[in-house]
């Protein structure tokens, strides 16, 4: 891949986790059942025309589960507000995944602290 359109892509993907945290941070404080997701990250696909917004939820995937019956209500007017706010030709489809490299990440950091606590002890 061209390294120009990688830099473009990630600018693109910077701009859409910007306007979308922002976009889900007030449709969190409006409707209760948003809140116990937080976004982490979003993620372009090669082509641009699909946008993976990546969400991390304390209560696992399946909170997640039924988080997303109502993010998908809110899909065409987060997408709508997506193209009054980012310039463009084409707004990408959004598409809502749970974040497993989250969980990853924690479970990794308890092994290194269990080890950090066995190395002390001898």
């Amino acid at each position: 891949m061209n390294k120009v359109y990688q830099i473009k892509r990630a600018q693109k993907a910077a701009q859409l986790l910007r306007s979308i945290c922002t976009l889900f941070s007030g449709a969190s404080r409006d409707d209760d059942r948003l809140q116990g997701s937080q976004i982490t990250r979003v993620e372009l696909s090669d082509d641009r025309s699909r946008c993976y917004v990546l969400f991390y939820n304390a209560g696992g995937e399946e909170a997640f589960r039924e988080t997303l019956r109502y993010l998908i209500l809110y899909k065409p007017s987060l997408r709508a507000a997506l193209a009054k706010e980012i310039s463009g030709r084409y707004t990408p489809e959004l598409e809502f995944v749970f974040d497993h490299s989250f969980e990853k990440a924690e479970r990794l950091e308890s092994l290194f602290e269990k080890i950090k606590e066995k190395d002390e002890l001898e």
